[in-house]
């Protein structure tokens, strides 16, 4: 989600086609910042009424080289009309009701769970998350091998002051399981009102049962970022790739220069993504112009959209080395810079795996109201590796372990500032790493 992609979400919905890059995965905080890839736009139709607009899915929609049968689909439908009893006098189903239904399992058909329809109630609250407009408990999920799983919770928000670590798999939401939930639904669930409550039943990694977490919702200040100078090594830690990101991280590189600082940390865990022309354009300030950040591959033959990086080099003030930090709450935004970072070889990655979300959506407006949210790319690193397959694996294996995140310890930090002083040992953290790392150890 450069024309068309450097407009913010947050301005309106009724342009033809905007992308925001979207991270794909459904927020529970201030929403406009993280939707990197998202594709927004509106279908036209000639119909004068609800429910003749969504007739016209089935009749009025273009039609693949083999036109599906539909016979069977009318003839239950037929017999519904017929023969359906309902079992009170209370409960009636109407016929919009039941195309959004049928158009529901159509979509659920595909498999794919950042493939959503949205009935109307559903996706004006869609376009509330979008536009920042909610409470929430400040944290992202995503979905991981199936189940809902915390990519990262905020600095300072409900979700982080009630315990919640990234790569928590929420199990329950208020005692509902989340077994076949889509993340949008998750979302409705989690989401609500400021001063109310709900309760994450999670399963957390090495654990042996699961952790009845209570949260009070409130309202979500997402921070943008932070700089810290250790030991000579300028620290900068980007919490999103949101609207301010750009601004914010020109004030940060200056802060740098006029630090005296000769190398740079880089911190992108628990970035769960934003706008690809945040991640772009800060991609910039390290990389020489037109070199390839990320590819759009659409998978159907078509030629790839390439976006390049646009001259804003930092030149003889860029970081002599540089280290990205990244981890299992790194995604979408924060693995494209840091893999159009690692494979020009402007910096050493080290961490953990990234989250591996690299599919893009479009988010299209139906005639009724309602929704379609359909992924319609993937995103590939310059090298052509897909994100979503498994995710960006560092170039040094520093594990941060759930035990070290509650005593605040941090050891990937402290290895990247070592790192870069020229004093890491990897013994000191039982890290793994590629070629890289095995020439620099000698």
């Amino acid at each position: 989600m450069q024309d068309a992609h450097n407009v913010d979400v947050t301005e309106g919905m009724n342009t033809k086609r905007r992308s925001p890059l979207a991270v794909g995965l459904a927020m529970l905080l201030a929403a406009a910042a993280f939707f990197s890839g998202l594709h927004i736009g509106n279908v036209s139709t000639a119909a004068n009424n609800q429910t003749a607009g969504l007739f016209s899915l089935f009749a009025s929609a273009p039609q693949p080289d083999t036109e599906a049968d539909l016979t069977e689909f009318w003839r239950v439908w037929e017999l519904l009309e017929q023969k359906y009893a309902s079992p009170s006098t209370t409960i009636d189903v109407s016929v919009e009701e039941r195309i959004q239904g049928a158009i529901d399992g159509l979509v659920d058909s595909y498999g794919d769970p950042y493939t959503v329809y949205l009935p109307p109630v559903e996706a004006e609250e869609f376009e509330e998350d979008i536009s920042g407009n909610f409470s929430g408990v400040g944290m992202e999920v995503g979905l991981r091998d199936g189940l809902v799983t915390v990519i990262a919770p905020l600095p300072d928000t409900p979700a982080e002051g009630a315990g919640i670590l990234a790569g928590d798999v929420v199990v329950r939401i208020d005692g509902e399981s989340t077994e076949d939930m889509t993340i949008d639904d998750a979302v409705i669930r989690i989401r609500g009102e400021k001063g109310t409550e709900v309760v994450l039943s999670v399963f957390r990694e090495g654990g042996t049962e699961i952790l009845e977490i209570p949260i009070i919702r409130d309202t979500i200040d997402i921070p943008t970022i932070n700089t810290e100078l250790r030991d000579g090594v300028f620290i900068i830690q980007l919490y999103s790739f949101n609207a301010l990101s750009e601004m914010k991280m020109q004030e940060a590189l200056r802060e740098f220069v006029e630090s005296g600082a000769e190398n740079m940390v880089f911190d992108l865990r628990g970035n769960p993504g934003g706008f690809l022309q945040s991640a772009v354009a800060i991609s910039s300030f390290f990389l020489p112009t037109g070199k390839v950040v990320v590819r759009e591959n659409f998978g159907d033959g078509r030629d790839e959209e390439v976006y390049r990086s646009q001259g804003r080099t930092l030149r003889q003030f860029a970081p002599r080395q540089m280290v990205v930090l990244v981890d299992g709450g790194s995604a979408s935004a924060s693995e494209i810079v840091a893999g159009a970072l690692k494979e020009h070889d402007v910096a050493t990655v080290i961490g953990e795996t990234t989250f591996g979300k690299g599919s893009v959506q479009e988010l299209v407006d139906l005639p009724d109201g309602s929704s379609l949210k359909v992924t319609i790319a993937r995103w590939l690193t310059p090298d052509g590796t897909s994100i979503s397959d498994g995710g960006l694996e560092p170039n040094i294996e520093v594990v941060r372990t759930v035990q070290q995140r509650l005593n605040n310890e941090d050891p990937q930090l402290n290895a990247a500032v070592e790192y870069l002083n020229g004093t890491f040992d990897p013994v000191n953290y039982s890290a793994t790493s590629t070629e890289l790392f095995d020439e620099s150890a000698e």
